[in-house]
C-alpha cells in the first residue's frame, strides 16, 4: 500500500533539483504517500511522493479556494517521480485536527464549524461536476450516484477485494448488509448540492494552531468532490470514538447555527436524514478500508460504530423547518 520513497531517496531527489537542500525530515501521516520536510534558501517546504499525479494536481486546483478561513498551502511544482509523481507545496505548522483536546471544545468547535462554513461558501453551481479534479473531471454522476458507489467494491479502483474478506465474517457481513439497505433507502432524501466537500478532513490533513482557535492549513484534496456539505460533518461526527476532542464539540449544533448555512433556506431540509445516510457510508467505507488494510481491531471498532449509529437513527432535527424523519414518522 502506497508510495513509499525512503529518506536518501528523497534527498538525492531534491538535491538533483535544487542542489543541496537543510533541514531534510520525514513527516508522518499519509496512507498513501511520503512526505519530507526541507528547507531551500530559506524558505520552509514540504516535498511528498506518491502514486498518483493527479492527486497532487487536485492538491494545485484547491489553491483557488484558500482564504483565511479555509487555508490551502501553495503548491509550487508538481511532477513525476519514482514511477509515480511528487509535489512541493509550502510548508505550515500546527496541530493535527482530531488531535484538539476535549478542554479546548470552546474554542475548537466554532473553529471547526467556521472551517465548514467557509468550505460552504466556496462558490457553486448547478452543472459542476460531482468530481471536479481529474483528467478530465467525471461528468454524468450525481451526488446519488457517488454516494451509491461508495457501497461498491470495484475493480477499478485502488481499494478492492475487501466484499469478499467482508462477507466471510457473518456479523461483519450482517451490518454491512443492513447499513446498504439503510443507506439505499435514504439516498433518495440526499439532495443534489454542488458544495465543496473535502472529504477527509481528519487523518493528519488539517492543522490548527496550538490553541486550536483557527485552522492553519487544509490540504490533501485527492477525495475531494462536489456534493453536500453535510458529508463532511458526518465524516467527523462518524469519527468521533477515535478522537475525544471532537466527540466534546456539538459540531450537529454548531453547523446548524453557522451563520453561512443560515443563510441558505434549503441548506438544511431533510438534513438528519442526509446526515445519517452520509455516516452510515462513512461507516461502510471504514469497513472495507479496514478489510482491505487487514486492521482487525481498528475494523471491530468501526462496526460497532456503525452498529451503534444504525440503532440510534437520525439525530434530532433542530428547528421545525428542517424536514420531517420518515424512519420515525410512517
Amino acid at each position: 500500500m502506497g508510495h513509499r520513497v525512503v529518506e536518501r531517496q528523497a534527498r538525492d531527489f531534491l538535491a538533483g533539483k535544487y542542489g543541496a537542500v537543510e533541514e531534510l525530515e520525514p513527516l508522518s501521516g499519509g496512507a498513501w504517500s511520503s512526505a519530507y520536510s526541507f528547507s531551500r534558501a530559506g524558505r520552509a517546504l514540504v516535498v511528498r511522493f506518491g502514486p498518483s499525479r493527479d492527486w497532487f494536481a487536485a492538491d494545485r486546483a484547491a489553491v483557488s479556494f484558500s482564504s483565511a478561513e479555509l487555508p490551502v498551502p501553495e503548491v509550487l511544482e508538481v511532477g513525476e517521480a519514482f514511477d509515480g509523481a511528487y509535489a512541493v507545496s509550502v510548508r505550515h505548522h500546527g496541530t493535527y485536527l482530531e488531535d484538539v483536546r476535549p478542554d479546548q471544545s470552546e474554542v475548537a468547535g466554532p473553529m471547526l464549524a467556521s472551517l465548514l462554513g467557509a468550505l460552504f461558501r466556496v462558490p457553486k453551481s448547478p452543472d459542476l461536476p460531482v468530481r471536479w479534479h481529474g483528467r478530465p473531471p467525471g461528468s454524468g454522476l450525481s451526488w446519488r450516484d457517488w454516494l451509491c458507489g461508495r457501497l461498491t467494491d470495484d475493480p477499478a479502483q485502488p481499494v478492492h477485494g475487501w466484499r469478499a474478506a467482508l462477507s466471510a465474517d457473518s456479523d461483519l457481513d450482517r451490518i454491512f448488509l443492513v447499513a446498504e439497505a439503510r443507506v439505499r433507502d435514504l439516498v433518495g432524501a440526499c439532495p443534489e448540492r454542488r458544495d465543496l466537500v473535502h472529504g477527509d478532513l481528519l487523518h493528519a490533513n488539517v492543522l490548527v494552531t496550538e490553541d486550536a482557535s483557527r485552522p492553519n492549513a487544509v490540504f490533501s484534496w485527492k477525495n475531494s468532490v462536489r456534493g453536500d456539505f453535510l458529508y463532511d460533518t458526518a465524516w467527523c461526527t462518524f469519527c468521533t470514538i477515535w478522537y475525544p476532542g471532537i466527540a466534546a464539540l456539538d459540531l450537529w449544533q454548531l453547523i446548524h447555527h453557522e451563520p453561512s448555512v443560515q443563510g441558505d433556506a434549503s441548506a438544511l431540509v431533510d438534513a438528519p436524514l442526509r446526515h445519517h445516510c452520509y455516516e452510515l457510508v462513512i461507516g461502510l467505507g471504514a469497513l472495507a478500508w479496514n478489510t482491505w488494510v487487514g486492521d482487525a481491531p481498528v475494523l471491530h471498532q468501526a462496526a460497532a460504530r456503525l452498529d451503534e449509529i444504525l440503532e440510534r437513527g437520525p439525530l434530532p432535527a433542530i428547528g421545525s423547518r428542517f424536514g420531517r424523519n420518515p424512519l420515525i414518522n410512517r
